[in-house]
């Protein structure tokens, strides 16, 4: 275990976890599974009066709002299933949540989550969420560019790309927090927070 404390003022982040993300298929676990870890965090953060942030991305009906710019391996157009950008029930109903939208990989760029947990007092952030490579890795770089100590939920993740999540797990994150399972945090928060 690498983990070495929580800040007294540490928020649950979940990327993605949407209904049209949650369906891809995803390793080294399905979405599903994310989403169960995911939730046991943030039902074990709630307890402790610690804030959850739910960060999902959307885009307008016309793409108008879609990141511009040429790229050699194109993503699908605009045009989305109705739902897909709702968040996954086990996490949704909770009103005291922070809600964010973005329209990019990192749920800092264009957001108000900066401002969000700051206001809160938020020293130290925990990353869920799929793809692990994209919208976990690229939040994750900008919390660490923002001065948020990081702690990464390895077993909360996922990415369609197994090689690619690795490659985060193993050389990224250690570069810019620390990262432990679901239940290693559940443990930690529980012992600084008894």
């Amino acid at each position: 275990m690498s983990l070495t404390t929580l800040d007294p003022r540490t928020a649950l982040v979940a990327i993605d976890l949407q209904h049209g993300i949650v369906a891809i298929p995803t390793q080294p676990c399905p979405g599903p599974e994310v989403v169960s870890r995911t939730a046991e965090l943030a039902d074990a953060f709630r307890s402790h009066g610690l804030p959850v942030v739910l960060v999902r991305v959307s885009f307008a009906a016309d793409g108008a709002d879609a990141v511009p710019g040429r790229t050699e391996r194109q993503a699908r157009g605009p045009a989305f299933p109705e739902g897909w950008d709702v968040i996954v029930d086990e996490l949704s109903g909770h009103p005291g949540d922070i809600r964010v939208t973005k329209h990019n990989w990192s749920a800092f760029h264009g957001t108000d989550l900066d401002v969000q947990l700051r206001r809160r007092g938020i020293t130290q952030i925990v990353l869920t969420g799929i793809a692990t490579s994209i919208g976990v890795e690229s939040t994750a770089r900008d919390a660490y560019a923002h001065g948020y100590h990081v702690t990464l939920a390895t077993d909360a993740m996922a990415d369609a790309d197994g090689e690619a999540h690795a490659h985060s797990v193993e050389r990224i994150f250690p570069r810019l927090g620390e990262t432990g399972t679901t239940a290693e945090i559940v443990e930690l928060l529980a012992k600084t927070r008894g």
